[in-house]
């Protein structure tokens, strides 16, 4: 299938777990009745974004994948017949938690997990203190309506996992995300670090050939220190935007790729064949002294 139908659920959220899930499920709902065959919500759509602060109780948050929550969206994922790829806290046995994507096909069958490798810990986003770094891999999916690559937030930033996940055969890479401006920011600081994040993203679609969909939360978070930016966004693959939603309101959209394209650009913008894979072992230093 070449043409198929993306669902971005771009929302808010609130303190409380089981409120976020039923909206989520709505505005699911809410997609596939658009149309949507691929719905992707955003990173840890079932809270608010807990890692701004490092709070041992926050650890309660998490669960087990499969489990409760993807019990629940692969009712949904069958009732609706859409893909659906839900960003989670996983806790994988005592002491050991991950940032986590569950990927859900059309027919309710969860068809597995990727946890995302890049962890960063900054001001406001301490996610060292919460997850571990993945350690499944870069991981495609074969779904009902093509072959997917997931990949979480931080990860957007690496050109390495793009490419690994493309060469693996991903038709679509998904990007969801939680990052935000600190609302004592000017303006010309937040339009810097949104262009720069869009940017590295649709540099990932043209070196690689393929759309991306990248899903971000909205919303005043951190008692209004923090504004999350929106801006949901899906490049083709030549980095043109098909699609963008506002950095304030909560959308659901649904927006037509067509996979086929990859192999149009891939012809006459020939990146992948001029790979001079011989010439790239260093990459996997830290630092080339």
């Amino acid at each position: 299938m070449s043409k198929v139908q993306i669902g971005l659920v771009q929302m808010s959220c609130v303190a409380d777990v089981n409120t976020n899930v039923q909206k989520a499920i709505e505005q699911i709902k809410v997609a596939a009745d658009k149309g949507a065959q691929i719905v992707c919500l955003q990173e840890l759509f079932t809270s608010l974004y807990f890692c701004d602060v490092e709070a041992y109780e926050n650890f309660e948050l998490a669960e087990s994948i499969p489990g409760n929550t993807t019990n629940i969206l692969c009712d949904v994922a069958k009732e609706k017949g859409v893909v659906i790829i839900a960003s989670l806290f996983e806790k994988r046995t005592s002491g050991i938690y991950h940032n986590t994507t569950a990927v859900i096909d059309a027919d309710g069958t969860y068809l597995g997990k990727y946890r995302k490798m890049h962890i960063p810990d900054d001001p406001a986003y301490y996610e060292k203190f919460y997850f571990t770094p993945g350690d499944l891999g870069y991981k495609n999916f074969d779904t009902k309506f093509g072959r997917i690559g997931v990949l979480i937030c931080w990860d957007q930033w690496y050109p390495e996992a793009s490419r690994i996940t493309a060469l693996m055969g991903a038709e679509i890479l998904f990007y969801p995300t939680a990052i935000g401006w600190a609302t004592s920011q000017d303006e010309a600081t937040n339009t810097e670090q949104y262009n720069a994040w869009q940017t590295i993203q649709r540099s990932h679609a043209v070196a690689n050939g393929v759309h991306v969909v990248s899903v971000n939360r909205v919303g005043f978070e951190q008692e209004g220190r923090m504004k999350f930016w929106g801006g949901s966004f899906v490049a083709n693959p030549f980095g043109t935007i098909l699609y963008k939603a506002s950095h304030e309101e909560e959308e659901t959209a649904v927006v037509e790729v067509d996979t086929e394209k990859t192999d149009s650009y891939r012809t006459h913008w020939p990146f992948m064949r001029d790979r001079r894979i011989d010439s790239y072992g260093e990459i996997t230093k830290r630092f080339i002294d």
